[in-house]
């Protein structure tokens, strides 16, 4: 079923609801060649630090999607999938931490306690997969916002249209290191983009996609919960929808 290859199986009851995000309606199982690139291993420098893992410290500490660091106000701002921290009809899945920089069983950058979880009410009402995105905000850890450990978040950018040269990287559940990948936007759809290259499997949901100017244009999630296959991903397009969340995470008014 579309969406369970990317997302931890918190319970059965988690799973059931998650599962068919992002599946109503849409043919599943179809064909498609192997593709041209494959991930590689992330390099452990530079903006690899503002990408971690999400963990659910209530289940054992499990490792549950990625996520990623971003530029806001208050320096304390992290993105990811809708889906990988809201159950439609039951709310936000509470006790997750998020460690960036994490590798080979280390947390060089520390461990970092979500407090807040800020997803479109399309996604609550319906788990509607045009708002598969999510914003956190972490407390401080030892007096300091999280921007200020890893060096910065990532600029949100919003409105850049289709045909971006971006990088996309998460981490695999069966991976230590985080991979990492190159390559050109595809529209999907209107309001879908999609990213060819192999290697996305289960913990990539939430994985950010960042500009050659380190803008942050999308995440792995929407359309098949981010893709029901490794070789193929997909992101809600930023735009106007994704401001709108920003600006609610953030408490900023419209300009």
């Amino acid at each position: 079923m579309a969406g369970l290859r990317r997302i931890l199986a918190f319970g059965a009851a988690v799973v059931g609801a998650l599962a068919c995000a992002g599946c109503g309606g849409q043919q599943q199982g179809a064909a498609h060649a192997a593709p041209s690139l494959s991930a590689v291993v992330a390099p452990s420098n530079g903006p690899v630090g503002r990408i971690g893992v999400l963990r659910h410290a209530d289940r054992g500490n499990a490792r549950s999607c990625t996520a990623s660091v971003v530029d806001s106000p208050a320096h304390n701002l992290l993105v990811t999938a809708a889906h990988c921290v809201y159950q439609s009809g039951t709310g936000t899945i509470d006790g997750l931490t998020f460690e960036p920089g994490y590798r080979d069983g280390t947390t060089p950058l520390g461990s970092w306690t979500v407090d807040r979880i800020i997803v479109d009410q399309h996604w609550q009402d319906d788990a509607d997969p045009e708002y598969d995105v999510a914003f956190l905000t972490v407390r401080p850890t030892d007096g300091r916002e999280i921007e200020e450990a890893v060096g910065g978040g990532n600029r949100l950018g919003v409105n850049r249209g289709f045909d971006l040269p971006v990088t996309v990287t998460g981490y695999p559940f069966d991976q230590e290191t985080p991979v990492t990948c190159s390559a050109r936007t595809t529209a999907q759809s209107a309001t879908q983009e999609r990213f060819d290259c192999g290697g996305f499997s289960d913990g990539t949901s939430g994985s950010p996609w960042l500009t050659d100017q380190g803008e942050l244009v999308g995440v792995i999630g929407g359309y098949q919960a981010g893709g029901d296959t490794p070789d193929i991903s997909y992101s809600v397009s930023f735009d106007d929808r994704i401001l709108a969340l920003y600006r609610q995470a953030t408490g900023a008014t419209a300009s």
